[in-house]
């Protein structure tokens, strides 16, 4: 099989791309093409389904044509996306019925909070699906397309409507609507799954109100889905590619590691940040206000479970930069930038665009520039920035290293802000770490690529996986313990600063 290849789909929160990766997990061809994000009201954040797949669609089929490959020489297909982030759509039509609710949408923090107050109800939903009650998560958004679209009230009496995260949508689609399904590691973000019996949890539906015929079938995140249907790769396409991995983002990303064993930590730097240490067949209960998720499941195997703190802005933060106040023309200018400050200056960004997440959970925090002077410069900003990314993942460490009991020594990284030599090197120093990056950055859509050929046999074993996988770079730590304390002492008061600001200013 090592002249054929896997094709992964890698849905993000900004684009849409697709990989052809070799035997060898090597990147064959690679296609990426951004898609529109809409805010119609402050704190909402939606994308449209139909713009996601069509974006998906055309960077499938340009990621084939650049490998010059036929759909004949594909084994098996990945899909990797962000996850929380939903769709309604008319089962016969295939059309949505409202736009794609994105995870960083902030629109039922009250309602949230409503259950939140209910007793008892925030630790029994925690102790059933490993999360907290927060608008992050699938399950309120659901609900308020429910309540609050007249076409899915419509659809839904007419038994005409389904649901599901971007993986389901674009199964859905890609298969012309044979495949209604999603994996555990999605399932398990939605608020509504137990990811302990492994299925949908009745009694969350009922108090959220969203009937269980709208949800997917919940399978293995390496196993056969269904087919691409033919035509989607060409008018002569002949060969039948079979959808085999499908697992959410950061997941993925845990698995394209290669932390398969119990303690190994990645962190992605993409728009969010996000931080997972693999805690085996054990679902291991936060005490400091991280998830547990449910990492992945290989074919009939047990579940594999994972810690996780979610950072909500990181390389989004350097979007702003670039897009909102143009300080920036691209984000790879940002270490140069960096480079340039020689002075003391203490200056901190809080990127709290949509709230704060773990260790926080405060979707009232909005963003913040502490510390300006006269000679304040847009490098002090751009450098600030980029610390903030580094600061808010410190923060989930630490928080991670409370719940293990023991120092985290290694960290993988990964994702789009993790080029940035600057960033690394700060992370290092300010968690007091060895930061590991690996030759090949793209480790998300590995992750998927990894399961999708697992499931068929295209690689053997996760030991044959792991004489593919290389590092890049190592970063060791340069700051001594008074410096970084001095520095998180800043960083401390200035976030909270932030906290609960659209409450207090109501």
């Amino acid at each position: 099989m090592k002249d054929k290849y896997i094709i992964t789909l890698d849905s993000g929160t900004t684009s849409c791309r697709s990989l052809v990766v070799d035997h060898g997990g090597n990147i064959v061809a690679s296609s990426q093409t951004e898609f529109t994000q809409y805010f119609p009201n402050s704190g909402w954040v939606e994308h449209d389904p139909l713009e996601i797949w069509n974006t998906q669609l055309s960077t499938m089929q340009s990621a084939k044509h650049k490998a010059k490959i036929k759909s004949t020489d594909i084994v098996g297909l990945g899909i990797t996306n962000q996850r929380e982030t939903v769709v309604l759509w008319d089962k016969e039509t295939g059309l949505p019925v409202y736009n794609a609710i994105v995870w960083q949408d902030r629109r039922t923090s009250e309602y949230c909070e409503t259950l939140t107050s209910q007793s008892g109800l925030a630790e029994k939903i925690a102790d059933k699906t490993g999360l907290i009650i927060n608008p992050y998560f699938s399950g309120t958004k659901i609900r308020w397309i429910l309540k609050n679209v007249p076409e899915a009230q419509q659809k839904l009496k007419e038994h005409k409507l389904l649901a599901g995260t971007i993986d389901t949508w674009l199964m859905w689609k890609l298969t012309d609507g044979k495949v209604h399904a999603t994996d555990v590691s999605n399932a398990s973000r939605t608020l509504l799954y137990n990811i302990h019996t492994l299925d949908w949890d009745q009694e969350i539906l009922d108090l959220l109100e969203i009937p269980r015929e709208i949800l997917p079938e919940v399978k293995a995140s390496s196993e056969h889905y269904g087919y691409v249907s033919p035509h989607y790769w060409s008018n002569k396409a002949v060969g039948k590619v079979p959808i085999t991995g499908v697992a959410g983002d950061q997941q993925s990303a845990l698995f394209g590691q290669l932390c398969t064993e119990v303690g190994m930590v990645k962190n992605t730097y993409g728009t969010g940040c996000f931080t997972l240490v693999n805690t085996g067949t054990t679902a291991v209960k936060s005490k400091n206000k991280l998830l547990t998720t449910i990492a992945w499941k290989l074919g009939k195997e047990k579940v594999v479970y994972a810690l996780e703190g979610s950072v909500f802005v990181a390389g989004a933060a350097l979007q702003w930069l670039r897009d909102s106040i143009r300080i920036l023309y691209n984000a790879a200018e940002s270490d140069f930038f960096a480079s340039l400050v020689k002075d003391d200056q203490r200056v901190y960004v809080v990127p709290s665009f949509t709230g704060l997440g773990a260790p926080y959970w405060d979707s009232y925090s909005r963003g913040a520039i502490f510390g300006l002077e006269r000679g304040t410069k847009r490098e002090h900003l751009i450098k600030a920035t980029l610390d903030s990314i580094a600061y808010q993942s410190n923060d989930l460490i630490k928080a991670m290293e409370k719940d293990l009991e023991k120092p985290i020594i290694l960290l993988k990284v990964d994702g789009g802000a993790s080029n940035s030599n600057y960033l690394m090197q700060f992370q290092s120093s300010i968690s007091n770490l060895k930061v590991e990056r690996p030759s090949n950055i793209e480790t998300t859509a590995l992750g998927a690529s990894y399961l999708a050929g697992l499931a068929v046999g295209y690689w053997k074993d996760v030991e044959e996986l792991k004489k593919i996988n290389s590092s890049n770079k190592v970063f060791e730590p340069q700051l001594s313990q008074a410096e970084i304390d001095k520095l998180i002492k800043g960083w401390n008061t200035a976030v909270k600063k932030t906290l609960n600001w659209t409450k207090d200013i109501e």
